[in-house]
């Protein structure tokens, strides 16, 4: 079944409108971070050093006004003089840029004219490039051979669909009704593919000639991301089990002969190895992996084996943050990761022997609709490597730096200066609060409006990530500075659960999630409202996915806030445990009760079990197409605050998956009718409109 594994989401006319009691000046809202400055954005992924460490080839993305979408071109940077140019551009948005072993050529992915999924061969002295293949589905995960002469990726083989009937022959002309449509794997849908094909995902070898692609891995189970052991032998990751739909973390890693397909498992234990990485000399696999204890949240570990799979050893064991994607240093005697550290990503060195320090700090910038971590990084070959990243900010998306011995370490693009120089950007700040629950320490950041004064009368915004299992920082987010443009607060932290901070912190919310999350939130406003930053009449709460959850649970536990806004939460754990896409991890992982022999432990958990303690107005958003939190989650909430005549509205998006901010126009949409939604409840707006009409 083609599908995502798990290792380790006509609208309203609620318009946003300024919440400051004060009118602004014209010349004050062509400085603010307004709806449409959302197109304006500009940001960097995949920033790829080429062998010698000369040259940066990285993804430019842009906004589209026209299609509505967020569309990639290649740029090339010089590293030594910072001159950069564009590579491909103008056509179809291209992506996951490789360069060839020797650096003469550049692998990547885009679409043909005809809108097929395409493998693009650029030189790049010439500037010349060729289809490699056109292909019926997109191919993931590209890499070349160490000699340069094959290149391997992942795609979709479409499968035989099961059937229990053949149906007559119709007349021709008749208009019957469409065929059934037949499932028999538990994920029969998946968000952002919505109802699968009948298939699995399979590994491929492509001549760099071009040509037919050859596929080398067969079966029913997915065997996916490529690496290349050596010139005839392929590592691929995934789970060949028959009961692998019902363990949804689970994958071995293979070693593939393309001489005769012939695969064995380099690892056998129960849980999830993957990621593999070849050392320089082919003789050492590095991998990630856990032991599966069953819990809602294990911290992915650092392995070694040797080439066989014998010797498996685990590295920096006492190392308490979770290791990431994984690149060998050219000397074969440590290894590169990006790592959630408390906040930051900051770019782990590993040795061999288990010793860790940090080479480079401040990465991220790569989330662009709100303040999650994410990252990118390459190294080049070489003594000393040279080492691109991406270099995230509060006030600046995503930006391609370099750092190393022997090199200028420094930004090399500015893809905003034509903006957002010329606009207030709110001011973030630090916190840290230390939580009711149990004096944890909870770290939270508070971004401020351009005319900020802690005078107490300032409206709050308190933002909470998703997951729950993931990760805020300091890092650029459009909702954040659209908040700010409107004169909110906004304040985002990491409560119990998040990760970043060692595996016993993310933990604590094992079956108690919902639980002191709550109180850890409801500590970072007691601070806000402390330090006279924030009227405590004027709290506002929001929050999409995992922080929809706790949305909704913390309206069922407290009437503090003026007005609430869940974003694509869930609401039932007993309807999400049979009907979600990840249904088999809440059942197994998560909740770990089978859901009619105990229907309690998902009761207790969901925050359709607070809803009759529900007053605070709380508006309701979700996808129309979100099989990740379905929308009859979102619309149980909503139907059970009508029948408690509580103020609610039911925002749907239509042809939105989880990720609703996937279009430029759905993260304008979401943001400012929330903002709509928390101003009709504003008491300072009531009380200003209701001067008005005294007038």
């Amino acid at each position: 079944m083609k599908r995502t594994f798990l290792a380790g989401v006509c609208l309203l006319g609620l318009g946003a409108a300024p919440v400051l009691a004060q009118d602004k000046s014209d010349e004050d809202n062509s400085r603010r971070f307004t709806a449409d400055r959302v197109f304006d954005i500009e940001y960097a992924t995949s920033p790829q050093i080429s062998p010698d460490g000369s040259k940066i080839v990285y993804v430019r993305h842009s906004m589209d006004r026209l299609s509505d979408s967020d569309r990639g071109d290649l740029w090339i940077i010089d590293v030594a003089s910072g001159e950069q140019r564009p590579l491909v551009t103008g056509g179809a948005s291209a992506g996951s840029p490789a360069w060839s072993p020797d650096g003469s050529k550049l692998l990547y992915t885009t679409a043909s004219a005809d809108g097929k999924p395409e493998l693009r061969m650029l030189y790049t002295d010439s500037g010349q490039s060729f289809s490699l293949a056109q292909l019926e589905y997109g191919a993931s995960g590209a890499t070349w051979s160490p000699d340069g002469s094959m290149i391997a990726f992942s795609m979709f083989v479409k499968g035989e669909k099961p059937s229990f009937a053949t149906a007559p022959s119709k007349r021709e002309g008749a208009e019957w009704n469409e065929p059934v449509k037949v499932y028999d794997d538990i994920t029969f849908r998946f968000d952002g593919q919505g109802y699968l094909e009948e298939g699995a995902t399979h590994t491929f070898v492509l001549s760099a000639d071009g040509g037919s692609p050859r596929q080398i891995t067969e079966g029913d189970a997915d065997l996916t991301g490529p690496v290349w052991l050596d010139e005839d032998t392929l590592l691929v990751t995934g789970n060949t089990a028959e009961d692998r739909d019902l363990d949804p973390i689970e994958s071995e890693i293979y070693a593939v002969e393309l001489a005769d397909k012939s695969m064995r498992a380099l690892t056998s234990r129960d849980g999830p190895d993957y990621r593999p990485a070849v050392s320089p000399d082919g003789e050492t696999i590095a991998f990630l992996g856990y032991d599966d204890n069953v819990m809602a949240y294990e911290q992915a570990n650092l392995y070694l084996m040797n080439a066989d799979g014998s010797n498996v050893r685990e590295v920096a064991a006492d190392f308490d943050r979770e290791f990431a994607a994984l690149q060998w240093a050219p000397d074969g005697r440590s290894l590169y990761s990006a790592i959630e550290n408390a906040g930051n990503v900051d770019l782990f060195q590993i040795t061999t022997g288990g010793d860790t320090s940090i080479a480079v700090s401040g990465l991220g910038g790569t989330s662009i609709g709100r303040p999650y971590a994410g990252a990118d990084f390459s190294l080049s070959e070489g003594r000393n490597p040279v080492i691109a990243y991406t270099a995230g900010s509060p006030d600046r998306p995503a930006e391609v730096a370099v750092a190393g011995r022997g090199v200028n370490a420094r930004t090399l693009t500015a893809l905003n200066e034509d903006v957002l120089p010329y606009l207030d950007m709110a001011r973030v700040e630090e916190l840290k609060v230390s939580s009711s629950a149990d004096g944890r320490e909870i770290e939270a950041w508070v971004a401020f409006p351009p005319d900020f004064e802690a005078d107490g009368s300032f409206p709050l915004v308190l933002e909470i990530h998703g997951g729950p299992f993931s990760m805020y920082g300091p890092f650029f987010a459009s909702e954040i500075q659209r908040y700010a443009a409107e004169g909110y607060v906004t304040v985002w932290s990491n409560p119990r659960g998040s990760t970043g901070y060692g595996e016993e912190f993310a933990q604590l919310i094992d079956k108690a999630y919902p639980g002191n999350d709550y109180d850890d939130l409801m500590s970072v406003v007691d601070e806000m409202v402390a330090r006279d930053y924030v009227d405590p009449d004027r709290l506002f709460i929001t929050g999409g996915s995992g922080g929809g959850v706790l949305t909704a649970w913390t309206v069922g536990k407290t009437d503090r806030f003026a007005a609430a806004a869940t974003i694509k939460p869930v609401i039932n754990w007993f309807t999400m445990a049979l009907a979600g896409d990840i249904a088999p991890m809440v059942w197994r992982h998560w909740i770990r009760e089978d859901p009619w022999e105990n229907p309690q432990a998902y009761f207790d958990l969901s925050p359709i079990s607070l809803v009759g303690n529900v007053t605070t107005p709380t508006l309701v958003m979700v996808g129309e197409e979100d099989y990740r939190t379905p929308a009859w989650e979102a619309e149980q909430f909503y139907t059970a605050l009508k029948l408690q005549g509580v103020e609610t509205a039911l925002i749907r998006v239509p042809e939105s998956p989880h990720y609703i901010a996937s279009r430029p126009s759905r993260l304008i949409a979401k943001t400012d009718n929330i903002m709509g939604w928390f101003a009709k409840f504003d008491p300072a707006k009531q009380d200003e409109d209701e001067d008005s009409a005294e007038d």
